[in-house]
């Protein structure tokens, strides 16, 4: 098992989380998609006890298996996520502004969330054969 421990808990909480470009433009892809996902990586790693166990991005869309401590919701962290790294690519790139919205938006406004549980490694394997799949497209 992959338990981690609070004070007075023990806890896997595993997250296969699926969200997409607004417009689901297809603008994660070259030397954008390595600076995308440092983002996100970065912004995950600021927050206290969540991992990355697996994610890749795909053209269209951003795949993400996450290990969020029971005191974070998931809801939140995403949020957080989405936005600060909305605001960190506009800022970072003005010029996409013409192509994703000049309102600094930059992720559709929902997202797909599901808890892994005991079927890590398969999902593990999904998400990384995504990647694979979407260069066909």
């Amino acid at each position: 098992m992959n338990e981690s421990s609070l004070a007075h808990t023990k806890w896997d909480c595993t997250y296969h989380i699926v969200w997409i470009p607004k417009y689901r433009r297809k603008v994660l892809y070259g030397e954008y998609r390595k600076e995308v996902g440092e983002i996100i990586r970065e912004l995950i790693d600021k927050k206290k006890g969540c991992s990355i166990v697996e994610g890749v991005l795909c053209v269209d869309h951003v795949h993400v298996c996450l290990r969020v401590p029971p005191k974070y919701a998931i809801s939140d962290i995403l949020g957080y996520v989405k936005g600060k790294s909305a605001l960190m690519i506009h800022d970072r790139h003005p010029e996409w502004r013409r192509k994703v919205g000049k309102d600094k938006t930059f992720w559709a406004r929902g997202y797909y969330v599901s808890t892994v549980g005991l079927n890590e490694s398969i999902i593990r394997q999904y998400i990384k054969n995504q990647e694979e799949s979407s260069r066909f497209e």
